[in-house]
């Protein structure tokens, strides 16, 4: 019966996803944040979609090419507390790494994921903790942010001279209502809604230094409800996404050291809740990537870099409900101008070739790395 319900419901979602004509006229980075209208979304079709393993409970996508060429896709699963790991040039299914507890290799509701280098950092909401792994052999090196972090779940990690600047989002709350909802802190409490850590790792030992606790206490800069965090060094940007649906659905913008910019935008454009963003460059410039949570089809935005104006939107034939993406650069011979991950529905993730992202959206389909 499940298969079959299963099966409608893709049917139905495939036969609502046709093209729609792009808007002549999309509205600017400050029409949005004063709410105008959604521009349309274009279909691109997924180059592909992994095993479908429900029980898992998929949250976040990261990619890693090793020195001999291997893409991994590797994907967090935060019900069975393990990582999984797939072929990000077909999807197919490789291994899984991890099991459920709190020792070096074990993970307790792993969510947000990011790879560095050799490196992949993983948070884990329920240890309260990011712990550090190192390809290829998903080595445990070390975990940190134990004694800060309440109910972690996304972050960016910026390579510095010395290190690297880790930015954790941390959504705590006051407990539950008697319907079952989180309490939301008053304002003045939300100025630790990010974390930034700057971190060393040297040979097996992680050290790492809480640098400063992020978070605006004003209505418009206030950071309610937190997951998906991106930054863009070379204009001093930090974007985090609002996910509280009963203020608005949007990006605050914020600077590295973490401070509120005053600016916000995508509050006219999202009509589900905003999930995932990553930044795809070229050259000096490039695109905002952006995720509304649709629970039928899930649509992903693009911001141009600098101005923050709303480039176009796309979606896919299957993909929907969407935690996690991740915008991978790394040349392969399957996707030579890279891809977009994008977890389905929590229980796989699709790719989407650039190539097909860009000819879509009349966008540059060669950029470098």
């Amino acid at each position: 019966m499940r298969t079959a319900l299963l099966a409608t419901a893709v049917a139905l979602v495939l036969g609502a996803c046709q093209p729609v004509p792009k808007s002549s006229t999309p509205p600017t980075a400050a029409d949005l944040a004063e709410g105008a209208t959604a521009v349309p979304s274009t279909l691109v079709a997924e180059a592909f979609l992994t095993p479908m393993t429900p029980a898992d409970n998929i949250d976040s996508p990261a990619s890693w090419r090793g020195a001999d060429g291997r893409l991994w896709l590797i994907a967090t699963a935060k019900a069975t507390d393990k990582l999984v790991v797939y072929d990000g040039q077909t999807g197919r299914h490789l291994r899984d790494v991890g099991s459920t507890g709190t020792a070096l290799g074990q993970f307790d509701r792993p969510n947000g994921i990011a790879v560095q280098d050799d490196l992949v950092f993983i948070v884990e909401r329920d240890n309260h903790r990011v712990q550090v792994l190192q390809l290829p052999d998903f080595k445990p090196l070390g975990v940190f942010a134990g004694n800060d972090l309440r109910k972690p779940y996304g972050l960016w990690v910026n390579p510095v001279q010395g290190g690297y600047d880790l930015y954790v989002t941390d959504s705590y709350d006051d407990g539950e209502d008697a319907a079952g909802n989180d309490i939301l802190p008053a304002l003045e409490r939300l100025n630790e809604r990010v974390r930034r850590y700057h971190v060393t790792v040297n040979g097996d030992e992680v050290q790492a230094r809480l640098v400063r606790s992020i978070g605006d206490s004003s209505p418009k800069g206030a950071l309610r409800v937190v997951e998906s965090i991106w930054g863009d060094p070379a204009n001093d940007r930090l974007l985090i996404a609002e996910e509280d649906e009963t203020y608005a659905s949007e990006f605050k913008v914020y600077n590295l050291a973490g401070d509120f910019s005053g600016e916000t935008f995508g509050r006219g454009l999202f009509k589900a809740q905003a999930e995932g963003v990553m930044l795809r460059t070229c050259g000096d410039g490039g695109w905002w990537i952006t995720t509304e949570q649709g629970k039928q089809r899930s649509t992903f935005h693009l911001f141009d870099r600098k101005t923050l104006a709303p480039v176009g939107s796309f979606h896919g034939n299957t993909v929907a409900n969407t935690d996690g993406i991740w915008n991978s650069q790394q040349v392969s011979a399957r996707f030579p101008q890279g891809a977009l991950y994008a977890v389905h529905d929590d229980q796989g993730v699709v790719a989407f070739d650039w190539r097909d992202i860009a000819k879509a959206l009349s966008l540059p389909q060669e950029c470098g790395q």
